[in-house]
């Protein structure tokens, strides 16, 4: 079962009230994370459809204007014929991620943040992380960065954690449809950059799309 059979069938939870701020999320973590066959990043940045791979990322067009994904940055985490799935990388909320998940003791006073990753699934929880000794059941997106793991990873992160160990947690991912992403690039709506766990992880989310606008190669590909 692929990704994108995880997030459409048997793991959907109920909405629940008990507060503005506090979501309900659920680790789409170990045995749940199912990925297509590894494909290589990209060394470079290319406007076309056959460049979309796992492990790039898409950067939106300043012309997009979309609300969901205007001004986004997107790690592919899957892509084949059944579509797309991403995480927004640059959305981080004013939800801390004790709020998010009460009941795991490793987080209680800690001021990790939650990340809006995208509008499907909205309730589930990712994790994405950068280990050097990643568990079994981790796949691999990238270099040394992974989405799955356990709540023993989060934790092992946490408090025992490695000058270059790191993590973020989303609630929910980017999703599109066969076809849908090549016709979006087909209209200017996206390039390609080869990612770096530097900018996803240590760098200011907030400068992260100004800063892979920068580092595009192929001007010609962002309208401005």
């Amino acid at each position: 079962m692929s990704l994108i059979s995880v997030l459409t069938s048997e793991h959907s939870i109920a909405p629940v009230t008990t507060g503005a701020r506090r979501i309900l999320a659920a680790f789409l973590f170990g045995g749940l994370l199912t990925v297509l066959h590894a494909a290589p990043a990209l060394a470079g940045n290319e406007f076309a459809q056959s460049s979309v791979r796992k492990g790039v990322l898409l950067v939106a067009s300043p012309t997009l204007n979309d609300p969901n994904f205007r001004q986004t940055v997107i790690l592919v985490l899957e892509h084949g014929s059944e579509g797309t799935l991403g995480l927004v990388l640059n959305r981080s909320t004013n939800v801390l991620l004790s709020e998010a998940l009460p009941d795991l003791t490793v987080l209680k006073g800690t001021t990790y943040r939650l990340f809006a990753g995208g509008p499907v699934e909205t309730t589930r929880l990712l994790l994405l992380f950068r280990l050097k000794d990643p568990p079994a059941d981790a796949r691999p997106v990238f270099d040394d960065v992974y989405v799955g793991g356990t709540p023993a990873v989060l934790e092992r992160i946490i408090t025992q954690a490695k000058p270059t160990d790191t993590f973020r947690a989303f609630a929910g991912v980017a999703g599109w449809g066969p076809g849908q992403l090549k016709y979006e690039m087909l209209q200017g709506a996206w390039a390609i950059l080869a990612p770096d766990s530097i900018g996803i992880f240590d760098k200011d989310p907030a400068t992260l799309w100004a800063d892979c606008l920068s580092r595009l190669q192929a001007p010609r590909v962002i309208s401005y």
